[in-house]
């Protein structure tokens, strides 16, 4: 068994399974901004953030070791006490995993998504023609 220390307990990295990698609002801005960033310590996170809606220091850090946990982030160095991290996940694997869970809730079907995106606005028809080019490219019909 291999074990990694978070700050506060050890954990099974072996014993983690893919689900674990379901992602929450806070985390996707926590990666955007570590995305952007390239690599941050929790305090440069902290103040990336909004000025408005900042959590406490602490609850950053907190959501930093859970993507940790989720393998989405690693540390890279330490540099004085503050410690380096940059993210393992890219931004479309991240996103890609948001929307099959977004889809799976609706059986796997797209249409009821696509449905709202068109009554919404904010589905073109330019972005229609778009994936009409794509989908023969992918094996789909028409």
């Amino acid at each position: 068994m291999t074990f990694y220390y978070t700050g506060s307990r050890f954990y099974d990295v072996d014993s983690r399974n893919a689900d674990s990698r379901n992602l929450t609002r806070f985390e996707l801005e926590i990666l955007d901004l570590l995305w952007r960033l390239g690599e941050a310590s929790v305090r440069q996170v902290c103040d990336e953030l909004a000025e408005t809606k900042r959590p406490a220091y602490t609850t950053v850090q907190t959501i930093i070791q859970r993507l940790e946990q989720k393998r989405a982030v690693r540390r890279t160095r330490k540099i004085g006490n503050a410690l380096m991290f940059e993210p393992i996940v890219t931004r479309q694997k991240a996103y890609r995993r948001v929307i099959d869970e977004l889809l799976a809730l609706f059986g796997g079907s797209a249409r009821p998504v696509v449905a709202h995106l068109l009554e919404s606005g904010k589905l073109t028809l330019e972005d229609l023609k778009a994936l009409e080019e794509i989908a023969p490219k992918k094996g789909r019909r028409k």
